[in-house]
């Protein structure tokens, strides 16, 4: 390749970008989605509008309506009502969640009986309901292990002392910024770089390198340094984003953050680059784009349900898709600290290098030094 060749197309491409104001869009976007994102999207369930009756008007039950009004959980209001009018409010969506303490609740605690409280939750959102059940069930356990076991026979029952790792606190932010990191990062490069070759089409400029003595290979450097160079700087200013911002800990290593978000945007350059060769037209390249980016950037990551957790054709379909990869990357120099020790994030990294070498491949192949 010839560097005086692909020094004037750089400069030319640089200018391009910044004429057609898309250098707006290469560093306003990806902040913007961070910080969208990152405060938008959340797992904790808090603040549930909950009804409680009351039907026994005893010590436990004040306890319990106690320790609810008292969580951050429940926005919890005490009525004198029919069941059937509380179900009421809750098809009207007033109420999330009813809770019906039965009479003689603390009596049957006392005498060690079985007792059974109603608990009825807005199921329209599976997870939201689920996430609601547990907290729930952890008060009303609480309460009724505190009144019917003994001192002495406590002190026989198993003590279970849970401790979070990684994530102490359970803070969203501390999940979903370093999977947004990987969404905007898959995102703006494909983007841009898919609307570098058919911008060319559409203008007739691709002519130029049609009948000029330019190589491919000097051709598509000089189309993806330029952006790659921009959104290199990206890689900083979201880890800025997420340090100072967000306070996210950082415990791995920044070269392998550094590394692995370069090869990455390199993958995400040569995405758009073939969306880039196989299309006419910068609309139908920017919507194609954005299919291809963000559903399998938000389905298939791991940021808001583990792959594990995916049956086996999704768990199949997450790893055709580098964006898990990366995203498992950025977990761990973020959360764990592993780096290179851990022989997962090593084969992960190697993963990400094989789909930036066979897709820039592909993209070369495929641009045709003609009229097709």
């Amino acid at each position: 390749m010839r560097i005086g060749v692909i020094k004037a197309y750089f400069k030319k491409e640089l200018l391009d970008i910044y004429r057609s104001k898309l250098i707006l869009m290469v560093y306003i976007m990806p902040s913007m989605l961070l910080i969208l994102f990152g405060y938008g999207i959340k797992t904790e369930v808090t603040h549930t509008r909950t009804l409680i009756i009351d039907n026994d008007q005893s010590k436990a039950s004040y306890d319990l309506v106690s320790t609810f009004e008292h969580s951050k959980y429940f926005n919890s209001e005490v009525k004198n009502l029919s069941e059937n009018r509380a179900l009421d409010l809750i098809k009207q969506d007033k109420k999330d969640l009813i809770i019906i303490i039965p009479e003689e609740f603390e009596k049957h605690l006392l005498k060690g009986l079985k007792t059974s409280v109603g608990v009825y939750i807005d199921g329209s959102f599976p997870s939201r309901a689920k996430t609601t059940e547990n907290y729930v069930n952890g008060i009303i356990y609480d309460t009724i292990m505190k009144r019917s076991v003994s001192k002495a026979e406590s002190k026989a029952l198993i003590t279970i002392n849970a401790r979070n790792l990684f994530n102490q606190s359970l803070r969203d932010e501390d999940m979903i910024v370093p999977g947004v990191i990987s969404l905007v990062l898959l995102i703006a490069p494909a983007v841009l770089s898919a609307l570098l070759i058919v911008k060319e089409k559409e203008n007739g400029t691709i002519f130029n390198f049609y009948s000029s003595s330019v190589k491919k290979s000097e051709f598509l450097a000089a189309k993806l340094l330029p952006v790659l160079l921009l959104h290199g700087i990206n890689i900083f200013i979201l880890f800025l984003w997420a340090i100072y911002l967000f306070e996210l800990p950082f415990r791995g290593s920044f070269l392998l953050y550094t590394f692995s978000s370069l090869i990455y945007i390199i993958i995400s350059l040569s995405v758009g680059l073939l969306v880039s060769i196989i299309t006419s037209s910068q609309i139908v390249a920017y919507v194609l784009t954005l299919i291809i980016t963000i559903i399998p950037g938000f389905l298939y990551s791991g940021m808001l349900m583990p792959i594990s957790s995916m049956e086996e054709e999704s768990v199949i379909v997450a790893h055709i898709y580098p964006v898990m990869y990366y995203t498992h990357i950025l977990y761990d120099v973020f959360l764990v600290g592993d780096g290179l020790s851990a022989s997962k994030n090593v084969l992960y990294l190697i993963i990400l290098v094989g789909y930036a070498a066979i897709l820039l491949t592909v993209g070369s192949l495929l641009l045709k030094k003609r009229i097709a």
